[in-house]
């Protein structure tokens, strides 16, 4: 208690304190690679107002690419839907094709049969076609793995019909541009 603390030193500590920080600063030159304003002129609430800003465009642009993404899957599901249900339809669709081609080879046939049964088929064929489903048209065109599938192979009486269709085995058809059942169909050698 009797002896008094030197002032003087104690104040050219704080002096010195205030010359050299203790932590190290950024230039004052330096600008802001987001901005491109200078840090040190940039109040603190604009630096937090770009990062929110940032932040909010980031979460909308995820938030319509959402929105844009189960649009999509949306559409493609309700295009395809009824996929399955086709495809299972197909064979009833190549039985009645064969009762027409029945048709015209017996004789004897009643008129009204006939006729009842092909208006049947163009009913049946064209709910099937309103829902996207397209007969593909294969014979004389070239053979094409991403549409037929070849059973076999004969000797092609033109030259120019080597590598084409020449006869078709099964029906191929496309749902809505998409390939439901390859054309089973014999080529040319």
């Amino acid at each position: 208690m009797g002896k008094k603390k030197k002032e003087e030193p104690v104040a050219e500590e704080q002096d010195n304190v205030k010359d050299t920080p203790s932590t190290p600063q950024e230039p004052q030159n330096e600008t802001s690679p987001s901005t491109g304003e200078k840090e040190a002129d940039t109040p603190e609430w604009q630096l937090k107002y770009s990062e929110l800003n940032d932040k909010y465009l980031r979460l909308y642009s995820d938030f319509d690419n959402f929105r844009k993404r189960t649009l999509k899957e949306k559409l493609d599901l309700s295009k395809f839907a009824t996929e399955e249900l086709i495809v299972k339809l197909l064979p009833v669709l190549d039985d009645f094709d064969r009762a027409l081609k029945a048709f015209e080879t017996v004789q004897g046939v009643d008129a009204s049969l006939k006729d009842g049964t092909s208006l049947i088929f163009n009913k049946f064929i064209a709910i099937l076609n309103q829902q996207g489903l397209e007969q593909m048209r294969v014979l004389g065109e070239p053979f094409d793995t991403d549409f037929h599938e070849a059973i076999t192979n004969i000797p092609a009486p033109d030259p120019e019909q080597i590598g084409a269709v020449m006869d078709v085995v099964q029906k191929g058809y496309l749902l809505n541009g998409k390939v439901i059942r390859y054309a089973k169909v014999v080529v040319g050698s």
